[in-house]
């Protein structure tokens, strides 16, 4: 038992490979930095690993190293570089500055398979420890191994090697057990057979798969760990498979999300961030794309074809028919809609209300206050109450500098009004209708411009005359 607890007890590196090109992506962007359900695969990657805390992970870059170490850099994490991408064996080799003086157990794991679950990982190192194996190599089974290397075993069930497809004979290939390219090893013993990896394959490059082999030879204890779920531990190798990877992702996400009490009126057609969170009892129309943090309250009610992005929502709020919000707050009882258009951090208080084709554009709406019709709110802070009538503009731009606008509470600004930046309008001010704004209006003042409205009679038959005669 003592010994057990102590091999339990060595500390876990990890390596995460995200040097290479992914060239069957057909891409300018290095493979790992496409996304899936809204982050990059190797993000998602790098956050199930923190998840197991180990004592030092490192990621190792080649290909587009800098955006690579942008996309993850995260306290705690290590970058290695692989000057030359030159085989698997040859990135976990590049690491090996890193890990100078550790003894412990590596995890070593791709940094495209973003479905694979804490969990999953979590259990297969409690397995290496369990059987005090050398090395542990996670394998999954599948119909078609198609290019997956194969796990061989001896007779006994024990994994003597594992063979890349490209190497593999007639009757290797015939193996479905696949392996993951997911290993827990032994620090010494890894970077002992790294040192001796030789270029001997069809690729001319350096397999870390060899060490397998190395290990059987060495008469060193090995496992297979074949996993249950071989979904999980896919990677990511085309923009079939990422194609296909969404599909799957996404339908974990909606059925979390309905297990958490929120409904879809139509499932298959909603996209939701990894980021985003929803209320119990918020209700989703068809079409509706929820993207990035976005934080959706409870017992909201999100019609179709709306787009959300980095959005805070609270309680009980209606959004209608083809809204489009990015970068903005809507408190508890508001709404937007139909066909409005909030950004660039808009603030919708809790009961105000804007409606069709509303724009609202780095301003604040106070609480109680309604927008319903035609309106653009730019760079305006709008207090309680007040009354924003259709066709209303605020004129914040003067083609040199962005101005304010700011309307206080209980303000009633007629139909198509335009207010011209700075300005100020105070509480309780009453703006006629067609008026245009150029000074600040006093507190329960009324404003208006005066126009002579003239009518002429019988215009149109003269006008008509006049037409018939020049046609």
């Amino acid at each position: 038992m003592a010994d057990t607890d102590q091999h339990q007890a060595q500390p876990l590196g990890v390596i995460i490979l995200a040097a290479g090109k992914g060239t069957r992506m057909r891409s300018e962007r290095a493979k790992v930095l496409h996304h899936l359900a809204g982050k990059p695969l190797l993000t998602r990657v790098v956050q199930t690993c923190h998840r197991l805390h180990p004592s030092r992970l490192v990621v190792v870059v080649g290909h587009q190293a800098a955006a690579v170490q942008e996309a993850c850099r995260e306290d705690g994490v290590v970058f290695a570089l692989q000057k030359e991408q030159r085989g698997t064996g040859d990135a976990v080799r590049a690491a090996t500055q890193q890990f100078a003086g550790f003894r412990g157990d590596m995890l070593i794991i791709s940094g495209d398979v973003p479905l694979l679950t804490s969990r999953t990982l979590a259990r297969f190192v409690a397995d290496h420890h369990a059987h005090r194996a050398t090395l542990s190599v996670l394998t999954a089974q599948r119909t078609d191994p198609a290019q997956y290397g194969r796990v061989i075993r001896h007779a006994n069930g024990q994994v003597v090697r594992i063979v890349e497809a490209r190497d593999a004979s007639a009757q290797e290939r015939s193996v479905r057990e696949i392996n993951t390219g997911i290993y827990c090893v032994a620090a010494d013993f890894l970077f002992s057979a790294l040192d001796r990896l030789q270029p001997t394959n069809a690729q001319g490059e350096y397999y870390l798969t060899d060490i397998v082999a190395a290990a059987v030879r060495a008469g060193l204890p090995t496992r297979a760990v074949l996993t249950p779920d071989c979904h999980e531990v896919e990677g990511v190798n085309s923009r079939q498979e990422l194609a296909r990877m969404e599909t799957t992702r996404q339908e974990q996400l909606r059925r979390q999300w309905m297990d958490a009490g929120v409904s879809f009126e139509d499932a298959q057609t909603v996209y939701l961030s990894e980021e985003a969170t929803i209320g119990p009892d918020t209700v989703i129309g068809p079409n509706t794309h929820i993207k990035g943090k976005t934080v959706i309250g409870s017992n909201c009610q999100i019609d179709g074809n709306t787009y959300i992005e980095n959005c805070t929502i609270g309680d009980n709020v209606r959004i209608y028919f083809s809204v489009v919000l990015s970068d903005s707050q809507l408190g508890d009882n508001s709404s937007a809609g139909p066909f409005s258009h909030m950004r660039g951090g808009a603030v919708l208080a809790p009961h105000a209300e804007i409606g069709n084709f509303v724009e609202v554009k780095k301003s604040t709406i106070g609480e109680r206050t309604k927008a319903k019709h035609l309106a653009y709110i730019g760079d305006a802070e709008i207090g309680r109450e007040a009354n924003i009538g259709a066709g209303t503009i605020t004129c914040n731009y003067d083609g040199f500098r962005k101005h304010k606008t700011r309307i206080g509470d209980r303000v009633q600004v007629g139909s198509d009004t335009t207010l011209v930046a700075p300005l100020t309008v105070n509480d309780d001010a009453y703006i006629a209708t067609a008026t245009t704004v150029r000074q600040d209006v006093p507190a329960g003042a009324l404003v208006f411009n005066r126009r002579q409205e003239e009518v002429r009679e019988g215009w149109t038959a003269a006008k008509r005359d006049k037409e018939k005669k020049i046609g």
